[in-house]
Order: structure tokens, then sequence, then C-alpha cells
């Protein structure tokens, strides 16, 4: 009886210990790679106002999910397909929206510091794309880039949808996850109440002519 009781306490700790990754497929992470100076297609700029980066971060006890602004950017087109583009987001603006008052300040002020995103330091983060191919349908593409966050770049590769190609305007959507730990985002959490190891990110760009 004392060894399933004992076995039971491990078990609990166990769990307790352990933070499952929010929903998404994890992009595949290599090294930065060289950026193609000269790419083919039209360029149309980023609408910062109109465009979305939405962070999803679980824990043991639940999950934050918040916001951080697009700063500038731009993406280019040739016959309806993405063919390169580069983004700049602004990191001092990271924003946790599923909380208010002090818990939200205490939050914000720690993604901000050190432990995690170090935006006096760091204040911008940057997406170049380095590769662009058509996927299973012409909405389809499967987009590698590479991620600077931190000062530390990793090249990326993800699926995303191009929801919208005209004369004026181009948007496109993705959804994935990254290992926070290849940009040095190290902060495991309290003892009882570890961080994921992933983060979600649910990308929304909107750029016009």
């Amino acid at each position: 009886m004392k060894k399933i009781v004992l076995f039971s306490a491990a078990a609990a700790m166990v769990l307790a210990s352990c933070a499952g990754n929010p929903e998404g497929k994890k992009a595949e992470t290599t090294d930065s790679v060289e950026a193609v100076d000269q790419v083919v297609g039209e360029a149309y700029t980023v609408d910062a106002g109109e465009s979305t980066v939405v962070w999803t971060g679980t824990k043991v006890t639940g999950a934050h999910t918040g916001t951080v602004n697009v700063k500038s950017g731009s993406i280019n087109v040739d016959n309806g397909a993405i063919t390169g583009g580069s983004f700049v987001l602004d990191m001092t603006s990271i924003n946790s929206t599923d909380l208010d008052g002090e818990y939200k300040e205490k939050l914000d002020g720690h993604l901000k510091a050190d432990d995690f995103f170090a935006v006096a330091e760091y204040p911008e983060a940057a997406f170049v794309i380095t590769d662009a191919k058509v996927g299973a349908t012409a909405s389809d593409a499967v987009i590698s880039g590479n991620l600077t966050i931190k000062g530390i770049s990793k090249n990326i590769t993800f699926d995303a949808k191009v929801d919208e190609v005209t004369e004026t305007t181009v948007k496109t959507t993705s959804d994935f996850n990254i290992a926070r730990e290849d940009w040095g985002v190290n902060y495991s959490g309290k003892e009882d109440d570890l961080i994921s190891k992933e983060i979600n990110f649910k990308v929304t760009i909107v750029a016009k002519k």
C-alpha cells in the first residue's frame, strides 16, 4: 500500500512539473541562411494597422495570450505567389490580452525583462523570407525565413495561406510554433508551474500598394 501511495505521489509531482505546448505545428528550425538580394515580383508595403501577431504560451496551470505589433515590412508577389518579404516587429509592444490590472502589468513587465525578451536591449525582432514555395493548392505556401529574436537568427519553415491577392492588396495568414529556447528565451517558470517549451504564433500580414 505504501508503495502505491508513493508511486501516486511521484506521478502527481511529474505531471505537475510538465507543461504541454500550445496547439500548433512546430516550425522546422535550422541555422540561418543567406537571403536572396534581388527578389522577383511586385513589392507591397505592409499595413501595420491591419497586420497582427497573436502569441500563446502555456504553463501547467493554464495559458496566456497576447499580441506584438508589426512595425514595418514588405512582401513580394509574382503571378499570385509569394516570392519574398521582410518584416519588423516592435518587441516593446508585447502585450498580454487575457489579463487585467496588476496581473497584466506584472506579466507584461516580466515578458519585456531579461528572463524573456529583453526589449530594452533588443527592441525589435525581424523575419526575412529566404524561400517560398507553392503548397498543395494555389492558396497554400511553404515559407522559409530567418527569424531574429534577441539578436539570435534561426531559419524556420512553416505553412501559410495566401488568402487574398489583388492589384492593390495581399493578405496571408500562418499558424505555427517555435521552441523559445532556440532564441535564448530560457526562463522555465516556477518549480510547480513550469512554462511550455514552445510558443504559438498566429500571424496575419496585410500589405498594400
